[in-house]
């Protein structure tokens, strides 16, 4: 009998598969709902996975008021502060106001303009019709740099919310806790890069027969003869892995401090060392490899399932 083909492999949705420019990317805030008046944004950088011993207090769950092992991933989630709050008039940029103190890590970063002028009473209410935060996290304090990352983050709430919001942490460290306490969030992050792959690993073909004429691990057929060309959905060898890709409805198991309960082995984590401040506990598994940037957004369409889940966390194994 003849073998069966297979469905074909890689989505075209995420061409080009190259590498990722930055690893902090933009986020489409306005497609975002959050109830409460805050930032819709946070950084934590991964620490790594392990597993999680909880007791399932879930309504109408199988496994009810017992104790289970799901699998979780550990982040540490440093303190942010403002770097400058935007303000837009027709999706675009009409001015700033930029915070003076800032720390000497993030002043060897970036070029900081001389001369700052703009406050917050130089904009009238109808200057802009939107706003948002440039925050900056203090990673210094971890084990993982010294210099710190910096993203641009939307805020709930309405206009005048948004701009009593953005005026009360202007000079003030936020922490996870202030961000959110339960529920789902997104990740959005790079994932652990791979360089040059062929066909095979990156698109998952099957491999051909062992007798196949020149090869086992190349494409039967690249296409017609006519047009003589390759088409770009054609599987090729090519860049695999360091691509911006999200994570969606992670369910946040736990959020804590390392003051308040110590989540650190002995030797710390495998790749990564010990958690020095607040960390960040969700189930299932995040891209990236150990010490890479993530931005922690809240949920763009949040699942019933995920958001009914309700784990009381009891040890790390």
């Amino acid at each position: 009998m003849t073998r069966h083909g297979t469905t074909r492999h890689g989505s075209l949705q995420f061409y080009p598969r190259v590498r990722s420019k930055e690893f902090l990317p933009s986020v489409h805030w306005n497609s975002i709902i959050k109830k409460e008046i805050g930032l819709m944004g946070f950084i934590g950088y991964k620490v790594g996975m392990m597993s999680a011993y909880v007791k399932d207090n879930s309504p109408h769950s199988m496994t009810k008021g017992k104790r289970i092992i799901v699998p979780v991933t550990i982040l540490e989630c440093p303190k942010v502060k403002v770097l400058s709050v935007r303000f837009y008039k027709d999706k675009k940029i009409t001015g700033a106001v930029m915070n003076k103190n800032l720390d000497k890590e993030l002043a060897r970063k970036i070029k900081l303009p001389k001369n700052i002028h703009k406050k917050f009473e130089d904009f009238k209410e109808g200057d802009y019709d939107d706003l948002r935060v440039v925050i900056y996290s203090d990673v210094k304090k971890t084990g993982v740099k010294k210099a710190p990352d910096i993203v641009e983050v939307g805020v709930s709430g309405e206009l005048s919310q948004k701009l009593d919001f953005a005026k009360n942490i202007f000079s003030k460290e936020i922490s996870i806790k202030d961000f959110i306490k339960e529920g789902v969030v997104d990740m959005r992050g790079v994932t652990k890069g791979k360089g040059l792959q062929g066909t095979i690993k990156r698109f998952g073909l099957t491999l051909k027969a062992h007798k196949s004429e020149k090869g086992r691990r190349t494409l039967g057929s690249g296409g017609p003869w006519h047009p003589s060309r390759v088409d770009y959905t054609q599987p090729r060898a090519g860049q695999m892995g360091f691509f911006t890709r999200v994570t969606y409805n992670n369910k946040i198991v736990l959020i804590g401090n390392t003051t308040e309960k110590d989540i650190n082995p002995v030797c710390g984590f495998n790749g990564f060392g010990k958690v020095k401040t607040d960390y960040l506990i969700v189930q299932g598994s995040i891209q990236g490899a150990p010490k890479r940037q993530l931005l922690i957004t809240m949920p763009l369409r949040p699942s019933k399932k995920q958001t009914k889940k309700n784990y009381e966390f009891i040890e790390l194994r």
